[in-house]
């Protein structure tokens, strides 16, 4: 019997909804990790700060300058996808950038690169943290 030529596997051909979804756990664990390692005393409580669309969406404007041309294509398609469950807490634009940034932690994940992802984790808080509230 003749064996079929596995297809090779690329996270550019997923739906962005698809790299949105795991890009949140991505997104989750890297704040679950920087919590812990930073000896907070509440991590899940503190991590709600970290998780919200209008605290991804400004985590976004911080790195997008940072992007390769290819991550930078990975952001556009998560944050131009079509959104129909708006969160009360954020804006329509807010909510579009948290996407992105999602599909772009999901797109980096998939590609092996989790040196970037830490990369573009960190410099996304350089300058202050997400305040209470």
């Amino acid at each position: 019997m003749e064996q079929k030529e596995a297809k090779s596997f690329n996270p550019t051909h997923l739906s962005p909804a698809r790299l949105a979804y795991l890009g949140d756990a991505v997104w989750e664990l890297s704040v679950r990790e920087m919590l812990v390692k930073s000896g907070v005393r509440q991590p899940s409580v503190e991590a709600l700060r970290y998780v919200t669309a209008k605290v991804q969406a400004e985590a976004a404007s911080r790195i997008l300058s940072l992007l390769s041309e290819e991550e930078a294509d990975a952001y556009r398609r998560g944050r131009n996808m079509g959104h129909s469950n708006l969160p009360k807490s954020a804006t329509l634009a807010e909510y579009c950038a948290a996407t992105g940034l999602e599909c772009l932690f999901g797109w980096l994940h998939l590609m092996g690169r989790g040196e970037r992802i830490a990369e573009l984790f960190a410099r996304s808080f350089e300058e202050d943290p997400p305040a209470d509230g």
